[in-house]
C-alpha cells in the first residue's frame, strides 16, 4: 500500500480532461501550492518504548517480528480516509506507532496483549490498514506507548469442510490470498467490496463489512459461523451450531468491535460453490426515485440478482460508475442501475426474471456494456481519489442505511447537509446494498480545497453526522465506527448503549489497552 495513498501508485492516473473542466468550472477546484511531502519528510516522534518493553515484545515473536524503523511505523499510521491521508501528504506522523509487532500464532497474540497489559501498552490490531473512519489511531494519554499489532504473519487457510460448506481461516488474509486459496477447490467467499485488494478477513469481521455482491452472497457477518477471539483475561472461541437458542450470540459482541474488545485470531466461515458464470448488465431509469422503486421491488419479491446498485442523476452524469468514462456521459443519461448475476445453469433464468421485473418498473435495458464497464473499474474509486486530491479537490465518501420508506428523507437530508457545510459541492449518490426492509445510501462529495481542508472536511463530517441521526439513518453501514462516527454513534445508541458496551470493555479489556478511543470513549 502506498504510505499516503491508496494501493499501487502507479494507478494513480491523472485525471481525464472532461473532469478536469467540471472540476475548474463548477467546483473553482485550483492546484494545492504545497507540494505534497516526500516520504523522507514524514515527521515522526522518537519511540516512545523503553528498551526493555521492546525486548519483552522480541523474545515473544522473535527479533525479526518487531520493527520500529521509520518505515514501518510510518506505513502503519492511521488509515485511508481522506483526512488522514492530507495529513500524511502533509508530512505529519503524529499517530505513528511506536513500534509495529507481527505475531505468528494465537498464543503469541495472547501472550502480547497479557505483555502490553502489564506495561499498559496501547494495541491497534492492524490488517490491511484500508479503515476510513479512524480505525487505526489509538489514544495515547495515560498509555507508555502504542503498538501496531500487524496480523500479516497469520495468513493461513486452516481447514475446509466441504460437507458443512465452511472454511476456517486466519485473519490476516487478503481477500485476493482467500480467493485464490479457495479457487483450487472451486470454492468462493463471495466478498467483493472496494477495499478487495488490500483489506483482510479479520478487518471485514471487526468492521461488519459489507460487499458490492452482497444482494447475493450476504454480508460478512452473515459468513462468519465461528471465530476465535484472543483477549487481555483469555480466549473466546465463538460459534459451535449454524443457529442456536443459547442465549445472546457472543460473536455479536466482537463483530464490529473494531479491535476495541479483543483480537480475531481466526474466523470459521460459510462459503459457496465458485461460480461458472458472471454476468453484468446496466438499465437505464428516468429518475433516482423510479430506480430506487425498482430495486426494492426486486428486493422483497424476487428475483434478487448478485449484484444491484444504482446511481443518482449526478452520479450517472458524471459516470462514478464506469470510472473508465468519467465525465463523458450526457446530462439527461438519467440514473444507471448495474444488475449482476453469479451462478452457473440458473443465471439465465434469473436474470431473464429479473429482467422482466426491471422493465416493468420502467426500467431500459443498456446491455452488458456499462455493467462490463462498472465490473472492470469496480475497485479503481480510491486511485480517483487519489489522483483528485492531487488536484486539489477534496473527496470523502460517507455512507447510512435506512428503510424503504425512510430512504427519500434520508437522501434529502444528507445531501442539504453537505451543501449547506460546503457550499456548492459535487455530491453524488448511489444505492449500494439492499434488503427487503431498505437499503444503504453511498455519498461521494467533491469540493474545492479551502486553505484549511481538514477542518473544512471536519465540519462538514459532523454535519452529515447529525444529519444522518436526525433523519432516522445508521451513522454506518458497512464503514464501521472508528473515532470519526464516535459521536454520532452515541447519540444513535444512546448513552445506556454505550455503557453496555463500555462495561463488556471494562471485562474483556480492563486494562483499556485496546484500540483506545475507538467505538466508545475511554473513561466511565
Amino acid at each position: 500500500m502506498l504510505w499516503s495513498g491508496w494501493g499501487d501508485p502507479a494507478k494513480a492516473a491523472a485525471l481525464p480532461e472532461p473532469l478536469r473542466e467540471l472540476l475548474r468550472d463548477m467546483l473553482g477546484v485550483r492546484a494545492p501550492q504545497t507540494p505534497a511531502a516526500s516520504f523522507g519528510e514524514v515527521r515522526l516522534a522518537p519511540v516512545a518504548l523503553s528498551p526493555l518493553v521492546l525486548a519483552e515484545l522480541r523474545a515473544v515473536v522473535g527479533d525479526g517480528h518487531v520493527r520500529s524503523d521509520d518505515d514501518a511505523r510510518i506505513r502503519h499510521t492511521r488509515g485511508k480516509s481522506t483526512p488522514d491521508l492530507m495529513r500524511m501528504r502533509a508530512g505529519d506522523g503524529s499517530d505513528a506507532p511506536d513500534a509495529v509487532v507481527l505475531p505468528g500464532s494465537h498464543a503469541e497474540v495472547t501472550e502480547l496483549l497479557r505483555l502490553c497489559a502489564a506495561h499498559r501498552v496501547a494495541v491497534v490490531p492492524f490488517g490491511g490498514g484500508t479503515s476510513v473512519v479512524g480505525g487505526l489511531v489509538a489514544t495515547r494519554r495515560g498509555f507508555a506507548g502504542v503498538v501496531a499489532l500487524d496480523l500479516a504473519r497469520l495468513n493461513r487457510l486452516i481447514s475446509v469442510d466441504a460437507e458443512s460448506m465452511t472454511a476456517e481461516m486466519e485473519p490476516g488474509l487478503r481477500t485476493p490470498q482467500a480467493e485464490q486459496l479457495l479457487a483450487t477447490r472451486g470454492l468462493t467467499l463471495g466478498h467483493f467490496p472496494q477495499s478487495y485488494e488490500y483489506a483482510t478477513l479479520g478487518g471485514f469481521a471487526a468492521a461488519r463489512s459489507s460487499g458490492q455482491a452482497s444482494a447475493g452472497y450476504g454480508r460478512f457477518d452473515d459468513m462468519v459461523v465461528g471465530m476465535t477471539v484472543a483477549t487481555s483475561r483469555g480466549t473466546l472461541d465463538l460459534g459451535r451450531a449454524p443457529k442456536s437458542a443459547a442465549g445472546p450470540d457472543l460473536r455479536q459482541v466482537i463483530l464490529g468491535s473494531e479491535g476495541a474488545f479483543g483480537v480475531i485470531t481466526s474466523l470459521r466461515l460459510r462459503i459457496r460453490r465458485a461460480p461458472t458464470r458472471r454476468i453484468y448488465e446496466g438499465w437505464r431509469f428516468a429518475s433516482f426515485a423510479a430506480g430506487s422503486a425498482a430495486l426494492r421491488r426486486l428486493a422483497q419479491e424476487g428475483p434478487v440478482p448478485t449484484v444491484l446498485r444504482l446511481s443518482d442523476e449526478t452520479e450517472t452524469m458524471i459516470g462514478l460508475a464506469r470510472p473508465g468514462e468519467l465525465g463523458g456521459l450526457a446530462a439527461d443519461a438519467g440514473c444507471l442501475a448495474i444488475a449482476g448475476y453469479e451462478g452457473s445453469e440458473e443465471v439465465t433464468a434469473l436474470r431473464e426474471r429479473a429482467a422482466a421485473v426491471l422493465s416493468e418498473s420502467g426500467g431500459v435495458h443498456l446491455g452488458t456494456g456499462p455493467g462490463e464497464s462498472w465490473a472492470h473499474g469496480r475497485y479503481s474509486a480510491p486511485y480517483l481519489r487519489d489522483s483528485l486530491l492531487a488536484a486539489g479537490a477534496t473527496v470523502e465518501t460517507l455512507e447510512t442505511a435506512g428503510f424503504w420508506s425512510n430512504l427519500p428523507r434520508l437522501y434529502d437530508a444528507v445531501r442539504l447537509s453537505l451543501r449547506a457545510s460546503l457550499g456548492s459541492p459535487l455530491v453524488m449518490c448511489h444505492i449500494s446494498h439492499v434488503y427487503g426492509t431498505g437499503a444503504s445510501l453511498y455519498f461521494t462529495v467533491v469540493t474545492a480545497q479551502s486553505g484549511d481542508p481538514l477542518t473544512q472536511w471536519e465540519a462538514a463530517k459532523r454535519s452529515a453526522g447529525e444529519a444522518i441521526v436526525r433523519a432516522g439513518g445508521t451513522i454506518s453501514h458497512h464503514h464501521g465506527v472508528g473515532r470519526d462516527h464516535r459521536e454520532a454513534y452515541t447519540a444513535e445508541i444512546g448513552e445506556l448503549g454505550v455503557e453496555i458496551l463500555r462495561g463488556i470493555k471494562d471485562r474483556l479489556d480492563p486494562r483499556g489497552i485496546l484500540n483506545p478511543g475507538v467505538l466508545i470513549a475511554e473513561g466511565r
